[in-house]
């Protein structure tokens, strides 16, 4: 008697400013849904070395974690997170599926500075680190989170260095891996209008109406949308 595989499990990767405790609410979530999840700190958010982290660092550290976890994997990337994803999850066999959560989602030879225009020939900085760019940090990133739990996440906010904001993708796992672009349509950090523009390159679109950071605004129905990802994935039980 022939049996469904697996539901697959989650990597959840952060985006720039952030580290991986984030994703706590959306864990306790996708718990309670019974979906496992795993977690990577990416090395060009916080303290760092020098020469300072960058894309490809990030990358590696992704790979490395996929190499750790067996089984079906959906790669969910956040904002940046969603450069270093594009890089790390070509030639990994499991991945069944990338989730781009209001991320940027580029193409060969394109970096988050050039997606906004930045002509990296002209002398771009690729040392040292950035702190938040935004003026206010709770209005762009957390718009619609509870006041208490925002404090909290603007308070856990981390450099985050100029590199990775600069280098470009050398390979993009979206041409091979099926893909899912989740457009936040009240984000005020990444325009709806550029999500879209992006969201050209996924395999199917799909829309929640939270602002930049859902996983802290809506975890239960971010939680309800992954799952559905996953059970909409071919070959799984539903």
């Amino acid at each position: 008697m022939s049996t469904a595989a697996a539901r697959p499990s989650f990597l959840l990767v952060h985006g720039a400013w952030h580290r991986s405790r984030c994703w706590s609410a959306l864990q306790d979530a996708l718990a309670a849904d019974g979906l496992p999840s795993h977690t990577v700190d990416l090395p060009s958010s916080g303290p760092q070395a020098v020469p300072t982290a960058g894309v490809y660092d990030d990358a590696e550290a992704i790979s490395a974690r996929l190499r750790e976890i067996e089984g079906p994997v959906v790669v969910v990337g956040h904002s940046y997170g969603g450069i270093p994803v594009t890089e790390a999850a070509v030639g990994h066999a499991h991945v069944t599926h990338l989730v781009y959560l209001t991320a940027y989602m580029p193409s060969e030879g394109e970096s988050l500075g050039s997606l906004h225009g930045r002509d990296a020939s002209k002398g771009v900085d690729l040392k040292g680190v950035q702190p938040p760019i935004f003026e206010d940090p709770r209005a762009s990133l957390y718009g619609d989170v509870p006041d208490a739990v925002a404090e909290r996440a603007v308070g856990h906010l981390v450099e985050q260095s100029r590199r990775s904001f600069q280098e470009p993708v050398t390979r993009a796992a979206w041409r091979t891996v099926p893909s899912t672009y989740v457009i936040c349509e009240g984000d005020q950090a990444l325009q709806p209008a550029m999500q879209t523009k992006m969201a050209a390159n996924a395999t199917r679109v799909e829309r929640l109406g939270t602002g930049h950071s859902p996983f802290l605004a809506a975890p239960a129905e971010l939680a309800a949308l992954l799952g559905r990802i996953a059970t909409a994935l071919p070959g799984q039980r539903a």
